[in-house]
């Protein structure tokens, strides 16, 4: 399957799920949970095919032996789970009209649950009953027909794509309810591009719908090059029990071993993180300002680089009482990253733009990150990339092994993005490869530049049309103007490394994090120098002045021409 045709294919299913949604007895935010269901019955069954004669083959030559297994044991080790016949997706789809297709459907959800601990009491049931209008009593069987048309033979990780542009135009139709659960992909597959992991375990405190670990190991296994499968293990923490089953499944979907757990993260800590991972990734939620002072305070994951406190010691929480709360949540966050990592851990954290240059007792733990030297990069990022959030993030990136300790890489990739639509952007799969080239670039890595420019003549020589040649000879121009010699090199309004110390360096920025305040503005459509533009500004706002003046005037001379001719 081209990646054409298969982008046509999830728009389809898409257009015609979402169609029947009018139809159906359950509102537009409810309706995501049994769609996913369906998806995850659909794959389930398009798994269990491809290894099933193998199964079966087994559970034969063992029966009536002394070492007889049960069938649903051998499945679990070859396949993952067992599906037995009342729950496969054809089955459902050739029942009679008789039958109670909703009561199927959630038998079926309880047989796999039921050899397979993973997923206990994750799969939506009951919501089948409420799929069906009042006026249509068929969305739910038209709904099984519509995920029939997932081709049997589509690979697992294509599986898992379905199921992540589902949550993504979920997230976008919910607004603000989608975005606790979903973060878009394209930011995600940047922050992972950036950390390049190979294997290990991975946390995300604030996991929503899994999307870190479904790119993360999407990542792994495309640059894995011995075939074998991939040592990564995710470890989830998600506040909400609906979207704690959503991440269950997405790692069931995409093949990922991993635990799940709901639980608060500001209150416990389910993995005992402190210095236990080899990556942390997340996007948590902003400016939170109801943590409770008393719990957080003597926690070692919280307060090793110093734990974020008003100025005045007592102040009312949310209970209502005079106990300390912490003003704000987001350095909370910064500091479980930080602590989280192991010896050679990396991390990636999406932040408010206004934790880079927070005051008081943040800065003071943003000033102990920077000089021990383990802030690597930061990126500031369009508005609108997010469904729940107008105004521009920020990445920050960890690294435990960082070489240059004494220099952060800002990048400012504002004006980097492609329109979804008119309130939403994206980055687009080039721009996420440029945008990491300059990390590769800094690190040195030569070899993965010259990878990517051949890769994008290559693409150019095969275009078939004018816009396409347009497209690749861009994206080549984009990097080769920027980087002329194939390595790192600060780019005026871009990029660039920052030193902590000296006369422009970060703590001559009173510490600041903010991409803006290093990389400075580029002003490519006039060529003028700061110095010119800011002439130039003086000179036209004078030229202003005076019109402004002059306009004046006139108004007055028109105001007495008009009060003559009344007056005659």
């Amino acid at each position: 399957m081209t990646n054409e045709e298969f982008k046509k294919l999830k728009a389809d299913l898409w257009a015609a799920a979402d169609q029947l949604r009018a139809n159906s007895g359950l509102k537009s935010t409810e309706y995501a949970t049994p769609i996913l269901g369906l998806i995850f019955l659909r794959f389930a069954e398009s798994k269990y095919s491809q290894h099933e004669a193998e199964i079966n083959a087994e559970y034969n030559r063992l029966k009536g032996t002394r070492i007889e297994r049960d069938v649903h044991e051998i499945a679990i080790e070859k396949c993952g789970f067992y599906l037995p016949d009342e729950a496969k997706y054809n089955h459902l789809l050739n029942l009679p009209e008789s039958e109670n297709l909703a009561q199927k459907v959630k038998e079926a959800m309880v047989a796999v649950e039921k050899f397979t601990t993973e997923l206990e009491n994750t799969l939506p049931k009951d919501e089948y009953y409420s799929v069906n209008g009042k006026e249509d009593k068929t969305v739910l069987k038209k709904l099984l027909k519509n995920f029939k048309d997932i081709p049997d033979d589509i690979s697992i990780d294509l599986f898992g794509e379905i199921y992540e542009y589902f949550l993504g135009n979920f997230a976008l139709a919910e607004g603000q309810g989608g975005g606790e659960f979903f973060t878009p992909s394209s930011v995600v597959r940047y922050m992972v591009e950036v950390l390049a992991p190979t294997e290990g375990k991975i946390l995300d405190p604030a996991c929503g719908s899994g999307g870190m670990f479904v790119q993360t190991a999407h990542y792994i296994k495309e640059h894995k090059h011995n075939g074998n499968d991939i040592n990564l293990r995710a470890y989830g923490v998600e506040k909400t029990g609906a979207t704690v089953k959503l991440a269950k499944m997405n790692l069931a979907l995409n093949n990922i071993r991993g635990t799940i757990t709901e639980a608060n993260s500001y209150y416990l800590d389910p993995y005992d993180c402190f210095g236990a991972f080899d990556y942390v990734m997340a996007n948590p939620p902003f400016n939170v300002d109801g943590v409770e002072l008393d719990a957080v305070k003597s926690q070692p994951r919280f307060n090793t680089y110093g734990v974020p406190q008003n100025k005045t010691k007592k102040t009312k929480n949310t209970k209502g009482d005079k106990s300390e709360n912490v003003p704000n949540g987001n350095y909370l966050w910064i500091n479980m990253f930080a602590t989280s990592l192991n010896e050679k851990g990396r991390a990636a954290l999406v932040m408010a733009n206004s934790a880079s240059d927070a005051g008081h007792s943040e800065k003071e733990i943003r000033k102990k990150l920077i000089e021990e030297g383990l802030i690597s990069q930061m990126l500031t990022m369009p508005k609108n990339m997010f469904s729940t959030v107008t105004l521009p993030a920020t990445l920050w990136f960890f690294d435990r092994q960082k070489k240059n300790k004494d220099e952060i890489l800002f990048i400012d990739a504002r004006n980097v993005f492609t329109i979804i639509d008119r309130a939403h952007v994206k980055f687009s799969d080039e721009q996420i490869k440029n945008l990491s080239m300059i990390s590769r670039l800094y690190e040195g890595n030569i070899e993965a530049f010259n990878t990517l420019i051949n890769e994008y003549k290559m693409n150019l020589e095969h275009a078939e049309t004018e816009v396409e040649m347009k497209y690749w000879q861009s994206n080549i121009d984009w990097l080769t103007e920027r980087f002329p010699e194939g390595k790192y090199c600060d780019v005026l309004g871009l990029c660039k490394v920052a030193k902590i110390e000296g006369e422009d360096g970060i703590s001559a920025q009173d510490y600041s994090l903010n991409p803006g305040r290093y990389v400075g503005v580029v002003m490519e459509e006039d060529g003028m120098t700061k110095e010119e533009f800011n002439a130039e500004m003086l000179r036209l706002n004078e030229e202003l002045t005076t019109l402004n003046r002059t306009a004046q005037k006139l108004e007055g001379k028109i105001n007495e021409n008009l009060l003559s001719l009344v007056s005659e």
